[in-house]
């Protein structure tokens, strides 16, 4: 797919996207690392990978999932992972700024010791309007529409308020603080924010990476 159609299609799904629900490209991932200070401040073992592990172009994203416009690029995101499914690599950073959003990170963090981490995002996403509505979030149903995706709520409610799911969680929003970021979505390509917010500049800057480390298949 070349660069003008890849952007027009990308203005395409993000309207179109959740009519229908987002999918992400479904890459096998390694299991969740321990929490730890290793890596940077972009990059931690704790944190969601999509992609190959060894991806020589990293792309990273601060979200939050009460975010509009976070919901408005998962579909994108989804596209370019499906470009470049071997040189690319998604990092996903909690980055709760709105009220709830914390809760809703539990709750992802809970179905990743499933595996159903994927599939919980695209539900949370797709029913963002459902449970996400600002000063009132409603954390019940975001649990209600975690159900869905197939995790054993039980098990999941246990998991969310475990020490080892509040350090991902602190340690987030310490690197995010420390990173400085104020608005989300957030990306870096390569330790690089790029020049220009929206969905053409972020491609363009992960195509000049794979170009750059000559990986383009």
């Amino acid at each position: 797919m070349n660069r003008r159609t890849f952007v027009a299609s990308t203005a395409a799904a993000a309207i179109l996207a959740f009519g229908g629900g987002a999918v992400w490209y479904r890459a096998s991932r390694p299991p969740i690392a321990p929490l730890s200070a290793d890596g940077d401040r972009l990059v931690r073992p704790h944190s969601p990978v999509i992609g190959p592990v060894d991806a020589p172009v990293t792309l990273v994203e601060f979200f939050d999932p009460s975010c509009e416009a976070c919901r408005a690029f998962h579909p994108i995101l989804g596209q370019i992972l499906s470009r470049y499914p071997k040189e690319l690599r998604l990092v996903l950073r909690y980055t709760p700024l709105h009220e709830g959003s914390d809760e809703v990170v539990r709750i992802l963090e809970a179905a990743r010791r499933q595996d159903r981490f994927e599939e919980v995002l695209d539900r949370v996403f797709e029913r963002q309007p459902e449970w996400a509505v600002h000063g009132a979030p409603d954390i019940a149903k975001a649990w209600e529409i975690a159900g869905t995706a197939g995790i054993d709520l039980a098990r999941a409610r246990l998991d969310a308020v475990s020490p080892e799911v509040t350090a991902v969680l602190e340690r987030d929003v310490a690197d995010l603080e420390a990173v400085g970021i104020q608005k989300t979505p957030t990306f870096f390509v390569n330790g690089k924010e790029p020049a220009q917010f929206g969905p053409k500049p972020l491609y363009e800057a992960i195509v000049a990476e794979v170009e750059r480390t000559g990986t383009d298949s």
